[in-house]
């Protein structure tokens, strides 16, 4: 399976890719007319919380190995890029406690409905990774940058209690670099193999209840 290339089968999509792009429009578009009370609520939460700026906007790398900036609610105190590993790990003293909150509920993720509706994301796709481990990938594992990153994916599901598993690790980022991140390229070949609008649904229906059952 490392042998199909993904280009090829992106190429056979090209209609269902312009529809899953009309759907990420339409989608965003109509969340941020209609949630923007909500995402106001938890600008000002995250605001009494902790002092700094309501946004995180850190450096990912999205469609074709471009750089852009993420939006999401910060969850974490200012500069904790500075302060330890790109990845958090068990209950990371770095994570505000309304940064807790967002994070169980994923209701940090809200903030890139501005990135789906400006086109650097789509609202299902890889995660989009820091371009230092983005840097290690193999040819093979750079084929995920050839769609744009998503909000969610089938790895987001597997490792939605990601920090938990790399609290019980004697070298957190090795085992990040070693055993997670290959398993959830892998993961998003499966994605990329399968990938439509259908899709993007089963998958969006599929965060949501792993959402609620946690």
């Amino acid at each position: 399976m490392q042998n199909m290339d993904i280009a090829a089968v992106l190429e056979k999509r090209k209609l269902q890719l312009v529809l899953k792009r009309a759907m990420d429009i339409a989608i965003s578009g109509c969340a941020l007319a209609v949630i923007w009370p909500v995402l106001l609520l938890i600008a000002l939460a995250i605001k009494i919380d902790d002092p700094g700026p309501v946004f995180y906007r850190q450096v990912r790398v999205g469609r074709g190995g471009k750089e852009f900036r993420i939006f999401k609610f910060r969850t974490m105190v200012v500069d904790a890029d500075k302060k330890g590993l790109s990845i958090t790990v068990g209950r990371d003293n770095r994570i505000t406690r309304m940064g807790r909150l967002l994070r169980k509920t994923k209701l940090d993720e809200l903030a890139q409905l501005i990135n789906v509706f400006t086109g650097e994301m789509s609202f299902v796709g890889p995660r989009p990774e820091v371009p230092r481990y983005v840097n290690m990938y193999t040819p093979y594992q750079r084929q995920v940058l050839l769609v744009r990153p998503g909000i969610t994916d089938y790895a987001s599901i597997a490792y939605r209690n990601e920090n938990d598993l790399l609290a019980g690790a004697e070298d957190p980022e090795k085992m990040y670099i070693d055993v997670i991140m290959p398993d959830k390229i892998e993961l998003n070949m499966k994605y990329l193999r399968e990938i439509s609008p259908l899709a993007d649904i089963r998958l969006i229906l599929s965060t949501i209840v792993a959402v609620i059952r946690d």
